[in-house]
């Protein structure tokens, strides 16, 4: 197959758990021996990270203008209308972007299938309420979203919660595909020694509480603070290291760790990869993902592949996953209470969820592979292209 996937941006510490699904999946088909090529912009590119993907084609379009994380490369419109009918299946990955309304437009005139995984992006959750934000998307939907949910000939879905998100926007059952995102299993096989993440950030605390990921309103990080304040009036051995890049969220977020008196407690590591992301989850005592609104299981699951306990928030799309296999801690957001007393059950006894931990590695190794993913991405692919 001659394969196009196509995203806005192609940096990890910006495109976050989406970009590392389009580069392992990339990789693993390419290894299968079908051609690959992605489309994308070249706003804080990663060469390296791209220069990584043996046998994959990627194509940055330069971008001139990234208003409101709304990336526009006009040049891709040149080279959709030249080239864009030589491939067999499209990729689309996220909703509400430039590249998505470009390649939708010239798929429908060549007749080219294309298939849409939305990663959560498709309902328009905003800070504050329905206010222009949540306009402009609700703008978008009407003149360019309900067209591209209309005419994808599958739809992917991560989750149960996911394929009810397309369903209220009137999709068809049968032409959602659940698949939960694959892992690599061989990565989490050779993982760092423990205590090389705490030796390198001087970190002599008993417990390492962790966050990864974007630092933006939406991962919950407020409430996550908020709780952890709490936690320290009983439990003083204990600090909370925040990983990732800031998303819009840091200077918010660091003026609420010191108005809480929490700076000497409370770490910023930036964003990190690769065995240092490995030697933090390895050295955490947990992982929190309490976010407001999360479809994807990637952190969480990729600590449980770590040995390490996991709390998420209760009603996002994502904790349906972490329920079928047991695989953590379930909180509600906003409910600080019930954050506390989970951390410090979990800090105070970790056996069980450490065992909780351990069963779902095992269920995630034997279900969620690579290898085993990459083959239910070729069949979607396959039905795609028979069914259009």
């Amino acid at each position: 197959m001659k394969l196009l996937h196509v995203f806005d941006l192609f940096s990890p510490p910006l495109g976050g758990g989406t970009v590392t699904i389009i580069h392992k999946i990339s990789r693993a088909l390419a290894g299968k021996g079908h051609e690959v090529m992605i489309y994308s912009s070249d706003f804080q590119l990663d060469r390296d990270y791209i220069n990584s993907l043996a046998g994959v084609n990627v194509h940055p379009f330069h971008c001139v203008s990234s208003i409101g994380n709304f990336f526009f490369t006009p040049a891709l419109v040149g080279e959709a209308r030249k080239s864009l009918r030589d491939f067999d299946i499209i990729h689309l990955h996220c909703f509400r972007s430039f590249q998505n309304i470009v390649i939708h437009h010239y798929a429908r005139k060549y007749g080219v299938p294309y298939v849409l995984d939305a990663h959560g992006s498709l309902p328009r959750t905003t800070r504050g309420g329905r206010n222009l934000k949540w306009l402009l998307k609700w703008l978008y939907d009407i003149t360019c979203g309900h067209g591209q949910l209309r005419d994808a000939v599958r739809l992917v879905a991560e989750t149960r919660g996911a394929v009810d998100e397309y369903t209220a926007r009137g999709v068809s059952r049968d032409r959602i595909v659940q698949i939960t995102p694959p892992f690599d299993i061989q990565e989490f096989s050779d993982l760092p020694a423990r205590g090389r993440f705490r030796q390198k950030y001087g970190i002599t605390a008993r417990h390492l509480v962790l966050f990864l990921g974007r630092i933006h309103w939406i991962k919950g990080l407020g409430f996550l603070v908020e709780a952890f304040g709490e936690l320290v009036k009983s439990m003083n051995d204990v600090v909370l290291v925040v990983a990732g890049p800031d998303d819009g969220y840091l200077s918010a977020l660091t003026r609420k760790v010191n108005e809480l008196d929490l700076s000497a407690r409370v770490l910023f590591t930036g964003f990190i990869s690769g065995r240092e992301k490995l030697a933090a989850l390895v050295d955490a005592d947990v992982v929190v993902q309490t976010s407001v609104y999360e479809q994807g299981t990637g952190v969480p699951f990729e600590a449980v592949l770590c040995g390490t306990p996991i709390i998420v928030s209760r009603d996002t799309v994502a904790s349906a996953n972490v329920k079928d296999i047991d695989a953590g801690y379930l909180v509600e957001y906003g409910n600080h209470r019930e954050l506390v007393g989970t951390l410090q059950r979990v800090l105070d006894d970790p056996a069980e969820a450490r065992d909780k931990a351990q069963r779902a590695r095992e269920y995630i190794k034997a279900n969620l592979s690579l290898e085993k993913g990459v083959e239910k991405y070729e069949e979607l692919y396959r039905e795609a292209i028979g069914s259009a």
